[in-house]
């Protein structure tokens, strides 16, 4: 035990939480665990008093790097808030370390991705009309090429390069990249021009509504969804998922995370300074012998 666990304070403040706050035992005894915790981590300061944020904010990382779940870590912000909070009421100290305290920022957990199976099912439409045509297209050139939302639904007919299987697409930040489709994704999407060309179109937009209007970002995660039900597909069928698929099959095939990173155009410095040096010729090269539809078309060839 330190000097700060046996202080009395601990105990003046489970008297408080419990009297006057009126809180549960079981909340109680959860937040006097914390600040025995928080007390434990700092062997070297022997008053609550003496205590500042910087300290805090230090045993807070601490148990970030340790492995405690953003729920234990709320907890323990909770507690160190509020017990210095009434120790601030009682005149026991001037100012709140606390006040200002936050959680270490928690990394933002990836979609799950489709495995190739379910990919596989989900773009297994029979194309009737238009309609079942474009969002055919739409979903194959997802995967194929691992756009954003907001890419494919800005792509315009003269973006498409379909005899040499490429795509232009501007991504965030305004920067262009030149993808490679995959040849399953240039057939769906030349069948889908077939269609397309018999719509009062009076805009470019490559995808459009029956009414030849640009498909909105709206519409184009309604029909991805919609598909998602109807294929019978576990989990909620979104733009990002595909990309997420795309990126995750690729990776797992070729094994060359700076490829990947480059074809799905992340704007993080540090990978933009390591890829510069990656022409197209060497992703297209990547992609052809690692993407899955590029290589079941060659095995049929």
């Amino acid at each position: 035990m330190t000097a700060l666990t046996e202080s009395h304070w601990l105990s003046q403040f489970e008297r408080f939480l419990s009297a006057e706050r009126q809180l549960s035992p079981y909340t109680v005894r959860n937040y006097l665990s914390e600040l025995l915790r928080v007390g434990e981590l700092l062997p070297d300061v022997s008053r609550w008093e003496e205590i500042h944020y910087q300290q805090l904010q230090g045993v807070l990382a601490k148990l970030h790097r340790q492995g405690l779940s953003p729920r234990s870590l709320s907890l323990s912000l909770s507690a160190q808030k509020q017990f210095f909070t009434f120790l601030l009421r009682e005149g026991v100290i001037h100012s709140n370390p606390a006040k200002q305290l936050s959680a270490p920022k928690q990394a933002k957990p990836l979609p799950k991705n489709l495995d190739t199976d379910s990919v596989s099912h989900l773009l297994d439409i029979e194309v009737t009309d238009a309609i079942t045509a474009r969002d055919k297209a739409m979903m194959e050139l997802f995967y194929s090429s691992g756009l954003r939302l907001a890419e494919l639904a800005a792509l315009d007919l003269q973006d498409m390069d379909l005899k040499q299987a490429q795509v232009r697409v501007l991504g965030k930040g305004s920067k262009e990249r030149l993808l490679p489709v995959g040849s399953i994704a240039v057939n769906a999407i030349n069948v889908w021009l077939s269609y397309r060309r018999q719509l009062p179109c009076q805009e470019p937009a490559l995808f459009v509504t029956g009414k030849g209007q640009r498909l909105s970002h709206r519409g184009i995660q309604a029909r991805l969804a919609y598909w998602g039900q109807q294929q019978v597909i576990n989990g909620r069928v979104h733009p990002h998922k595909l990309r997420h698929s795309f990126a995750t099959h690729m990776l797992e095939s070729s094994g060359d995370l700076r490829a990947v990173q480059e074809l799905l155009g992340h704007a993080n410095l540090a990978t933009t300074q390591i890829y510069t040096s990656l022409d197209f010729q060497h992703l297209a090269k990547v992609y052809d012998s690692a993407h899955p539809h590029a290589k079941k078309d060659k095995q049929r060839d």
